[in-house]
């Protein structure tokens, strides 16, 4: 064999082999007992897990919108949303082992592009923000988890293994292994201080820093030292005033 001169097929014989359509939702529902601690057997999660449900029937609507049975996926898609509140555009690509827990009321677009051992809570949205045709909708790369309510809009790149936290509107890229709150969305949590299980999932994407609150306390407190010095300055006695910050407040200042 010339391989020079490589043909199309033999270029396409030497690129890895997608998983089939059977194996994807095997792993679908296999991936579910490495997430929830609530899951018993796989009968239950076969006919109890919405979440599960829903990128099930999205594989068959997909695998139906790649052959331009544009119709018949939207149909599926529109039936499964119906019973599951969860609504996965057809032509959505979704890699392998994803997993959406509890599952009501997630929506993922037309463009959207997730990576493989994604794990959607929710209320999560993957939209646009815009009415253009093309990519408009967010790319999920590997290992990327997102808390309840959270938002991603726009076509924007979710680097791998980041953590987004519930209720956090996020509209720009966000590098690799970052942990992102707030509206909008700021990376604010370094790797060190993450509680991570041995299937590489975050265990504390509920308890994140809130610097707008940080900012706020550290205003607070200045302001706080600047009366207290106006007042010595002017001959005022400041004994017995109490600092007006919990102690809490405190305790994180002098981390």
């Amino acid at each position: 064999m010339d391989m020079s001169n490589p043909t199309a097929s033999t270029i396409k014989a030497a690129l890895p082999k997608k998983p089939g359509l059977l194996r994807l939702m095997r792993e679908d529902m296999s991936c579910v007992f490495e997430r929830d601690p609530a899951a018993r057997s796989r009968f239950e999660v076969l006919t109890t897990y919405p979440g599960v449900h829903a990128i099930m029937w999205h594989r068959v609507s997909h695998a139906l919108w790649q052959k331009n049975w544009r119709y018949a996926a939207r149909f599926i898609s529109f039936a499964v949303r119906m019973f599951t509140q969860i609504d996965i555009h057809p032509g959505a690509v979704i890699g392998q082992r994803f997993f959406i827990d509890h599952g009501c009321g997630v929506v993922i677009g037309e463009t959207a592009e997730v990576g493989n051992d994604v794990t959607l809570y929710h209320g999560v949205t993957l939209g646009g923000t815009s009415w253009n045709a093309g990519k408009r909708h967010p790319t999920l790369d590997d290992g990327v988890l997102v808390g309840a309510g959270a938002k991603i809009l726009g076509p924007i790149h979710i680097g791998s293994q980041v953590r987004i936290g519930a209720n956090s509107v996020v509209i720009e890229n966000i590098p690799a292994g970052m942990t992102v709150v707030g509206i909008p969305g700021r990376p604010v949590l370094p790797m060190s201080k993450r509680r991570i299980t041995k299937h590489g999932i975050d265990l504390d994407h509920h308890l994140m820093p809130d610097p707008v609150g940080k900012a706020i306390s550290c205003m607070l407190t200045r302001i706080n030292e600047l009366e207290t010095e106006l007042k010595m300055l002017s001959g005022q006695d400041t004994s017995g005033q109490e600092c007006l910050q919990c102690q809490d407040v405190c305790d994180q200042m002098q981390e």
